[in-house]
């Protein structure tokens, strides 16, 4: 009976195509099977292999040339360092020079505030004194006027009994305008 199934085998391997045949035959036999997967491995661990080994040489070529970048880049910023230093103090210098102009605007700003708060206060007084003397004036200049007016009618006896007249009076006592003889001249004559 092996035999006739032997012949069974060999007739379906011949219909089979030959790669067919040859997995239906390997399938028979256990060695072959261990063989063609040991082949399997090898060629498995070969592709890996290739992978690995480009995988290292990519890495080697980055080790060579990242390292002369790296070493080239450290030299660069070694050379950059006075350079950055150098700015660093000149902006250190800017930052002091900016603060010290800022303390002394802030100095003559409250100073020119200060200022400011006096002059107005002064204005204020010199504007109180200036109406008071401005009413002393006008008040004198009708005095004067009424004055002026009763002498122009002739009524000389009418015009000292007016309320003008102590008023002319302080003025001319005041005045610094009239020498000492002619004040007591116009006194008399009020």
């Amino acid at each position: 009976m092996p035999s006739l199934r032997s012949a069974a085998a060999l007739l379906a391997v011949g219909c089979l195509s030959t790669s067919q045949a040859l997995e239906v035959k390997a399938n028979l036999n256990p060695i072959r099977k261990v063989v063609n997967m040991l082949q399997a491995m090898q060629k498995k661990v070969e592709a890996e292999g290739e992978k690995e080994a480009e995988l290292y040489d990519r890495f080697m070529c980055w080790c060579k040339t990242g390292s002369s970048d790296l070493t080239a880049s450290i030299e660069a910023a070694k050379e950059k360092v006075p350079s950055v230093l150098a700015e660093i103090e000149a902006s250190e210098g800017k930052i002091a020079q900016a603060k010290e102009d800022l303390k002394t605007a802030q100095e003559e700003r409250t100073a020119a505030k200060a200022a400011m708060a006096e002059a107005t206060a002064v204005r204020e007084k010199e504007s109180a004194a200036f109406a008071a003397e401005k009413a002393e004036a006008d008040t004198n200049i009708a005095a004067m006027e009424k004055a002026i007016a009763a002498l122009e009618r002739g009524m000389a006896g009418g015009f000292l009994q007016t309320a003008s007249v102590p008023v002319l009076r302080r003025l001319i006592q005041k005045s610094g305008a009239l020498e000492d003889s002619d004040r007591e001249q116009v006194l008399a004559f009020l």
